[in-house]
C-alpha cells in the first residue's frame, strides 16, 4: 500500500498556534517535509519543531530563488520545475509505503507553497489538508483592531501587483490586507496612500514572533520587508462599532 500525504498548516509561526491534529499527524508521519529558502532556516519546521521525533526521517524542499517575483514565463517555468522534482521525491517516499506530512507556513491552501504539491499527488496518493492559522488573522489579532464587521467586504491582495493595479483594487475597499511586501513595500505604501488610506493603514512584521512589529504604515521603512509581513487596513466602521 502506498502511504498517505499531509498538507498541514503550521500557523504564523507561533508553536502554540498549531492545531491539535497538526501536533498528532506531525508526531505519526514517517517522513516530514518542509519548504525553505536555500541557505536559510525554515520558518515552517521551527513551528513545528517540538513535535517532530528525533531520528525521524526529513525532508527538505529548498526553493531556487529566494524572493518572489513578478509573474513571468521564465520565473513561472523555474518554479513550475522545482514543484515537479518535489512531488516526484515525496511520491518516492510514498510509493515505499510510508505517510508523509508537508509543513507549510500559515494554512495549505492560502498562499502555500503545500497547494503545488497538492495538485500534483492528490489526484494519485490518498491526501487530507489540515487548516492553519493564517498569517492575516494572526496580524489582526496582534494588531488588535477588528477587520471587517456586519455585510463588509475583505480583500486580500498581493504587493507583487503592479502599482496601477494595486491603486486600483484599493480604491474601493472597505478593509484589505496586502500580502507579500518583501522589496514591494514603497510600492504598497504609495498605492495604498494614492488611494487615501494612509491614515488608517498599518503594518505588520513577523506577527506572533518574538521580534515582532505593529507600527502605522507611514512610518515603516519603505527599503523593504520580511517575508512573514503585511499591511492591514482596518475597516472603518468595525474599528469603531
Amino acid at each position: 500500500m502506498t502511504g498517505r500525504l499531509w498538507g498541514i498548516g503550521v500557523g504564523p509561526g507561533d508553536p502554540e498556534l498549531l492545531t491539535v491534529k497538526a501536533h498528532r499527524l506531525i508526531e505519526q508521519a514517517g517522513t516530514v517535509a518542509w519548504f525553505a529558502a536555500r541557505g536559510r532556516p525554515s520558518n515552517a519546521r521551527a513551528a513545528a519543531a517540538r513535535h517532530i521525533r528525533p531520528r525521524q526521517p526529513e525532508l527538505p524542499l529548498y526553493y531556487p530563488v529566494t524572493t518572489e517575483l513578478p509573474a513571468g514565463a521564465e520565473y513561472e517555468e523555474l518554479l513550475a520545475g522545482f514543484y515537479d522534482e518535489a512531488a516526484e521525491r515525496i511520491a518516492t517516499v510514498l510509493d515505499g509505503g510510508e505517510d508523509v506530512a508537508v509543513l507549510c507556513e500559515g494554512d495549505p491552501f492560502f498562499y502555500g507553497s503545500y497547494m503545488y504539491l497538492h495538485n500534483r499527488l492528490a489526484g494519485r496518493y490518498e491526501s487530507e489538508v489540515v487548516p492553519g492559522v493564517t498569517s492575516l488573522l494572526a496580524g489582526a489579532a496582534v494588531l488588535g483592531v477588528p477587520l471587517v464587521c456586519r455585510n463588509e467586504t475583505l480583500s486580500v491582495l498581493s504587493g507583487v501587483l503592479s502599482r496601477d493595479e494595486l491603486e486600483r483594487h484599493l480604491v474601493d475597499v472597505e478593509a484589505a490586507v496586502v500580502m507579500k511586501l518583501g522589496r514591494n513595500l514603497a510600492k504598497v505604501r504609495a498605492s495604498v496612500a494614492a488611494a487615501g488610506l494612509l491614515d488608517r493603514a498599518w503594518y505588520v512584521e513577523l506577527a506572533t514572533l518574538p521580534a515582532q512589529r505593529v507600527l502605522p504604515l507611514a512610518e515603516a521603512d519603505s527599503s523593504g520587508a520580511p517575508y512573514f509581513s503585511m499591511v492591514i487596513i482596518p475597516s472603518a466602521e468595525a474599528s469603531t462599532r
